[in-house]
């Protein structure tokens, strides 16, 4: 079984993500690196429902917050030109990473 580095890749907004899964895609286009992905993973969505009015007088209103966490799935071939290129890749505020070697 060959080794492999798994990313994955997780933020509220789904342009950082497809941004940083693009850069990933060229790195393994430019070192000839086995990559499959990114596997879209399940969305998450957070959601807050309040009342409007604060004292409980008058109609029952409400305010509907919601926020959605996308989630990308990146397998790469073990090779440590690409991991070292991977690692300075440009990662935006608000996006998480984790890369784990399986």
């Amino acid at each position: 079984m060959q080794q492999r580095a798994r990313i994955k890749l997780a933020s509220t907004d789904i342009e950082k993500i497809n941004q940083v899964c693009a850069y990933i895609k060229d790195i393994a286009d430019k070192t000839g690196v086995v990559m499959k992905g990114p596997v879209p993973l399940p969305r998450k969505s957070l959601k807050i429902t309040t009342r409007k009015s604060p004292d409980g007088e008058g109609k029952a209103t409400w305010e509907r917050y919601e926020m959605r966490i996308h989630k990308r799935l990146i397998d790469l071939g073990l090779d440590e030109r690409a991991l070292r290129l991977v690692m300075r890749v440009p990662i935006p505020e608000g996006l998480q990473i984790e890369i784990e070697m399986i």
